[in-house]
């Protein structure tokens, strides 16, 4: 019986687009029709570059009947009304990080998929990933007992001392920086652990966090950023609806660390990089010796029963399957299994990550209002 393929579309040629491109051969119940981007010369570049079909009008791309599913690869505040038009031509869309850059305008959207009975998701989708997928295994087997404390770290180095401006995308894209200072670390970054933390745990209950600009310029010799004073640092202390508690740092200032530590009753449970969907999941028992009680420096590895399927993928820092979350999407779509990144659960992680990001220097707690 042959396969019937679901058709989408790119909307953006940008640095992120050849993460997608890198792996899509591999849905063989996907079709990419075609891709669209406002500046011409990098739309010829990634087309030519992939051999795909160009579309020459946003247009021309949201009038294609064959096109499904759309997805928004454009500047993150280009998202809500990208993503909001191609809503309205009755298209699916699975967005970039974030949904949206307010509570709002992210609500909006869930709000005009439901009533009119499309989909919308968003990146990041490592939460589909064998590592994240390991760790919620060993959460669900209690493999560390009953869980108390959770320390997650998104830090990515002092990213405005390195050599950013000569980081280009397969096809020739420029690694957008003045974007990604723009918008910022805690915006682009923070959902990588929220999905996981949000999707093991629950529903984020409150979030008390302070967040700051350490940086003020990114950019020498340049105009300046607009804004200028977007966080660079955060840190948040989530609690949970099931009563767990975690804390959450973003940053581009301190050294690399992408770590992961679950402490619970019987010991802790942790991984190293969160960017890697084959990252190894590890189990440090506490033991006691006499009247010591401590964490066993001796590591044991947590497998799951069940097969994971990994396609390999190393571009740079990042060895993810950006496609995993668009599959999500369109099995959804072609009934096949149920959603996880759902619209709720987007709208929920896109929720805490501007809590964290916008909530400046009064450290004071801000309650969620959405659920999943």
């Amino acid at each position: 019986m042959p396969i019937v393929k679901t058709g989408i579309a790119f909307i953006g040629c940008g640095f992120v687009a050849d993460y997608y491109a890198a792996t899509i051969d591999k849905y063989t119940d996907i079709e990419l029709i075609g891709v669209y981007d406002k500046d011409r010369e990098r739309l010829k570049k990634f087309t030519d570059y992939y051999d795909l079909n160009a579309f020459d009008s946003l247009q021309d791309l949201l009038d294609d009947k064959s096109i499904k599913v759309v997805l928004n690869l454009t500047d993150p505040r280009s998202h809500y009304k990208i993503s909001l038009q191609c809503l309205e031509f009755n298209k699916h869309v699975y967005s970039e990080k974030p949904l949206a850059m307010s509570y709002e305008e992210a609500k909006g959207l869930v709000m005009t998929a439901k009533q009119k009975g499309l989909l919308v998701s968003c990146a990041p989708c490592s939460v589909l990933g064998k590592a994240a997928k390991t760790l919620a295994y060993a959460m669900e087997n209690k493999i560390c007992g009953d869980v108390k404390l959770v320390y997650a770290e998104l830090d990515d180095g002092m990213v405005h001392r390195m050599a950013y401006k000569s980081w280009y995308s397969e096809s020739g894209a420029p690694w957008p920086y003045r974007d990604e200072f723009e918008t910022g670390c805690t915006l682009e970054h923070s959902g990588y652990y929220l999905s996981w933390l949000i999707r093991m745990f629950g529903a984020v209950e409150s979030v008390t966090a302070y967040s700051d600009c350490l940086i003020k310029d990114k950019v020498p010799s340049e105009p300046e950023l607009q804004p200028n004073d977007t966080a660079d640092f955060s840190v948040g202390i989530l609690r949970f609806e099931s009563g767990i508690v975690a804390r959450l740092t973003t940053t581009i200032v301190a050294r690399h660390d992408h770590t992961i530590r679950i402490f619970g009753d019987n010991g802790v449970v942790s991984l190293r990089e969160c960017w890697d969907n084959n990252e190894k999941v590890y189990f440090n028992k506490m033991i006691r010796i006499r009247r010591k009680t401590f964490i066993s420096p001796v590591s044991r590895r947590v497998k799951t029963p069940y097969m994971i399927k990994v396609n390999k993928l190393s571009r740079g820092n990042t060895k993810m399957d950006f496609m995993l979350g668009v599959s999500d999407l369109v099995d959804a779509i072609n009934g096949g299994t149920d959603q996880m990144l759902t619209p709720q659960f987007s709208l929920h992680v896109n929720e805490v990550a501007l809590a964290l990001q916008c909530a400046g220097k009064d450290s004071s707690t801000y309650f969620t209002k959405s659920r999943f």
